[in-house]
């Protein structure tokens, strides 16, 4: 069960593992299981799902991410919780929103669903 004092410290690792680009702080988030689903991920992956699977992809992408965009900064708005999500809101370098749908097991990500804003 996901309680508030545990979000609120995972978005902070999160966020601090993404702003220091230390792509295995990053991945320790994520079970090896992982899908992720995002609009950056089909223009990226050139794949209209914008599915990635599993941890190995994930890295890939990642990877690719953080070279596509060396200066990426993401900052912390807004933390939410339910039983076994989180929903992490923040704000990149480019001044663009992002909210991140985080559903998790045994204190990993399993399933992440990204939506963005302007």
């Amino acid at each position: 069960m996901v309680t508030g004092e545990w979000a609120q410290e995972f978005a902070r690792d999160w966020v601090s593992a993404w702003n220091t680009h230390d792509l295995e702080a990053i991945l320790a988030h994520y079970a090896d299981g992982v899908v992720l689903t995002s609009p950056v991920a089909a223009r990226l992956l050139g794949d209209p799902s914008g599915n990635v699977r599993g941890k190995a992809a994930l890295r890939a992408y990642f990877a690719k991410g953080l070279e596509a965009f060396p200066n990426l900064k993401f900052e912390l708005a807004d933390v939410m919780w339910g039983l076994s999500s989180v929903v992490l809101y923040y704000v990149n370098q480019r001044g663009t929103k992002t909210g991140e749908f985080m559903e998790v097991e045994d204190g990993k990500v399993v399933r992440v669903v990204a939506n963005y804003g302007g």
